[in-house]
């Protein structure tokens, strides 16, 4: 035995030391193999937005992000969590998008109204004066009220809006032609040649904003009876019948002194003086101009308070706008049942409005008043469309006329089946024209049906329509508070589209203080035995 050798063995180099240590160790998906709990899919991770100052030391783990922060802070990015912000006004003023307008679609009890008064506080902060023109629940008194806006109330008994006052235009038009006056006077006691011509031409300009104001100021007063009958009627008025309101409207700008009421346009049509006559075609046989007016003082009679309009339309106006506060037309007193009255109410306050913006950008542009800019907000567009043959065009000429720059504006509906509801494809095709000359559009949770009726008027990806349409998912039902309450998916969650790119998911996010003044269902709040309720 002493001659046996012994073998030993050699100890484990490190590198086979480390190689077995790694082998016992997961991988970054866990460990490998049959039933180890590998996984096969790995979650990206979340990325954040910060300014350079803030993140400069994390440098480079943290990567930009594209979502725009421009304009009213609106929310957060429902993928990223980036924080998002956009107005159509500080879009249009930053170049992101030709026209200061947007166009809001989603189903009831989304967001929508919270959305847009979100954006209309966000404004009002920033100096651009609120126009709600029609608020039918009401969903913006509160808040124009909070910001010590007016609120005009109109409604059967509740007040007065007289659709033949051509407003702050008359009043407008003499102020400019005194500033005519006035330029022409300076410039026959001028002794440089240079200015004398500067004086006349400010003169000259002067006295064409006039003309021009007067004659708009006609065009809408004609406008709006026309849409008027047309409610009355649910059918257009003929040609010799608004050629015959024209030719009265002037007659009586030149007989009376004061603001004319519908009566008086009455009173006109039945004194026969012979322009009208003339325009009936009468031939000198009085029954036969009797004849040819017979409808159109019936229709007017309706206007007069002895329809389902009561006085509203006939009457002198109770509050006339004040541009330099915020504004409301609360329009909660009529009822839904009266869908006819809620769209002639509608149209006037539209018509309206319009055109006391036209007369305050006039008078800034004669530089006899500062420049302001409004926001001006069109909800529940469906029910004036629907309300009668040539709706479409009465909108489509106040929306054309009146969109000047310096002008937001917010046209709001459910889907684009209201749009698609009109008796004609030429009535549908200006209808989406709406939606496809609006600078932004803002689509919250929509049912399927409405992706192929959407796509005709802007582009959505296959993703983004799936997006929408599980917005508009109803939930599931979870305690939430003691109560059972439905959590939506898609409840304050809107994507923005600009053209052909792609669309921003966001999540609205309210403060504190705006929570109180965005509750839509006050109607529906129960009070409990402790004095406070559930929405």
């Amino acid at each position: 035995m002493f001659g046996s050798k012994t073998k030993h063995k050699s100890a484990p180099s490190r590198t086979t030391r480390l190689a077995a240590a790694v082998a016992r160790r997961p991988g970054l998906r866990g460990w490998r193999g049959r039933g180890q709990g590998e996984a096969v899919y790995v979650t990206a991770a979340d990325e954040w937005r910060g300014t350079s100052v803030q993140v400069c030391g994390m440098w480079p783990f943290v990567g930009g992000s594209g979502t725009p922060i421009v304009g009213v802070p609106i929310g957060v990015h429902t993928d990223t969590g980036a924080p998002f912000g956009g107005d159509p006004i500080s879009w249009f003023m930053h170049g992101m998008i030709n026209n200061p307008s947007m166009f809001v679609l989603g189903l009831p009890h989304y967001g929508k109204s919270t959305l847009v008064r979100h954006i209309v506080l966000g404004l009002s902060g920033r100096g651009i004066n609120p126009l709600i023109l029609g608020d039918l629940k009401p969903d913006y008194v509160d808040l124009i009220e909070a910001l010590g806006g007016q609120v005009i109330s109109l409604g059967p008994g509740r007040g007065h809006l007289n659709v033949l006052d051509p407003g702050e235009a008359t009043g407008a038009a003499v102020r400019l032609l005194a500033s005519a006056e006035e330029h022409r006077a300076q410039a026959n006691q001028a002794s440089d040649q240079e200015e004398t011509v500067q004086l006349l031409a400010a003169a000259a300009k002067a006295e064409k904003l006039a003309e021009q104001l007067m004659a708009d100021s006609h065009n809408r007063r004609l406008n709006m009876i026309t849409a008027l009958i047309t409610i009355v009627r649910n059918a257009k008025p003929s040609s010799h019948e608004e050629s015959l309101i024209d030719r009265a409207l002037h007659i009586l700008d030149e007989r009376l002194d004061r603001v004319p009421l519908i009566g008086d346009l009455i009173e006109v049509i039945k004194d026969a003086p012979e322009e009208l006559r003339a325009i009936a075609l009468d031939r000198g046989d009085m029954s036969r101009y009797l004849d040819a007016t017979d409808q159109l003082r019936q229709s007017l009679y309706s206007l007069n308070g002895s329809g389902r309009f009561s006085d509203m339309f006939s009457q002198p106006t109770d509050q006339p706008m004040d541009l330099t506060k915020p504004v409301v037309f609360d329009l909660s007193g009529i009822s839904d049942t009266q869908r006819d009255i809620q769209a002639a109410c509608l149209l006037a306050c539209w018509s309206t409005g319009f055109a006391t913006v036209q007369v305050a950008h006039t008078l800034a542009d004669a530089g006899l008043e500062p420049r302001r800019n409004y926001f001006v907000v069109m909800d529940e567009l469906w029910r004036a469309l629907r309300s009668g043959e040539g709706m479409v065009d009465r909108v489509d000429s106040l929306t054309r006329l009146n969109r000047t720059e310096g002008v937001g504006q917010a046209m709001i509906t459910h889907t684009m089946s209201d749009l698609e509801a009109l008796p004609t494809e030429s009535e549908r095709m200006k209808a989406r024209g709406f939606v496809e000359r609006s600078g932004m559009v803002v689509c919250g949770a929509l049912p399927g049906a409405e992706m192929e009726k959407l796509n005709k008027a802007v582009t959505l990806s296959r993703a983004e329509q799936a997006r929408l349409i599980s917005w508009a998912d109803p939930g599931s039902w979870t305690d939430v508070g003691g109560s059972r309450k439905r959590v939506r998916p898609g409840l304050g969650k809107f994507l923005f589209k600009v053209g052909g790119r792609p669309g921003v998911p966001v999540a609205l996010k309210l403060t504190s203080v705006e929570k109180s003044l965005h509750d839509t269902n006050k109607r529906w709040t129960i009070n409990s035995g402790n004095g406070e309720g559930d929405n």
